[in-house]
């Protein structure tokens, strides 16, 4: 037991654990929609799994403070984040190169139509969206980019803690632009099919984003109820 506590304290062997769940997550969520057009599965399915790291490493926190048994998850945080910002990295890739064929104009929202001759607004909210994603994933590869003790150091604990609590502008950001293509893009329009089935995790999804603030508060009702505590033990 002392032996495989040890292991797992090293940080190499908890991201080849966590790489590993990640693969695992993606190739689950892949079979997951076999109807569904190959591209399309393929980059929803690594957009899946990195969510779930995402929400795991943004769980570790509020959930130690509320549940003290379950510290030793907090261990963990760290490569989960890491492997989240790989995983985004490649989901971002993948619509990129194979939706998007990086055609600025259609990230906006835009297509060629040939009647008229130029571009014109297809899909309203579309753009927004991708802006709203691409400002989740900048801050994302900036975190992951900082996630050693080596930026720790060089930032200084203070300047470290403020960026990486930017953390939960990434969640809110991403909630909003998940929220889009869950509800709204993928439904009925008179120019363009729809996925046959719709996708079965937007509501686990919704359910797993209202957790994390959830947590929060029941975390911060704890440290009150705590802190009110020791000032009645401590007053006369």
């Amino acid at each position: 037991m002392k032996k495989t506590k040890s292991l797992i304290g090293h940080s190499l062997i908890r991201h080849v654990i966590v790489g590993f769940v990640a693969i695992i997550m993606s190739i689950f969520f892949w079979f997951s929609r076999l109807d569904w057009d190959s591209e399309m599965r393929l980059w929803r399915a690594v957009g899946d799994a990195g969510w779930m790291l995402f929400w795991f490493s943004l769980i570790t926190g509020p959930l130690a403070r509320i549940w003290t048994r379950s510290k030793g998850l907090v261990l963990w945080r760290r490569e989960a984040g890491i492997w989240f910002g790989i995983i985004i990295f490649l989901h971002v890739f993948l619509i990129l190169n194979g939706w998007m064929r990086w055609d600025v104009m259609q990230f906006f929202g835009y297509e060629w139509v040939d009647q008229l001759g130029r571009y014109a607004r297809i899909e309203l909210g579309f753009g927004l969206a991708n802006i709203i994603g691409m400002l989740a994933f900048v801050w994302a590869m900036i975190l992951t980019a900082t996630s050693t003790d080596w930026a720790v150091k060089r930032l200084g604990s203070a300047t470290w803690k403020w960026l990486h609590n930017g953390a939960y502008v990434i969640f809110y950001l991403t909630l909003a632009h998940v929220l889009y293509f869950y509800f709204i893009h993928y439904t009925i329009s008179f120019h363009r099919s729809v996925p046959p089935n719709p996708n079965w995790f937007r509501y686990p999804f919704i359910a797993l984003s209202l957790s994390i603030p959830l947590l929060q508060g029941l975390a911060v009702l704890k440290s009150i109820r705590q802190n009110t505590q020791k000032i009645r033990s401590s007053s006369p």
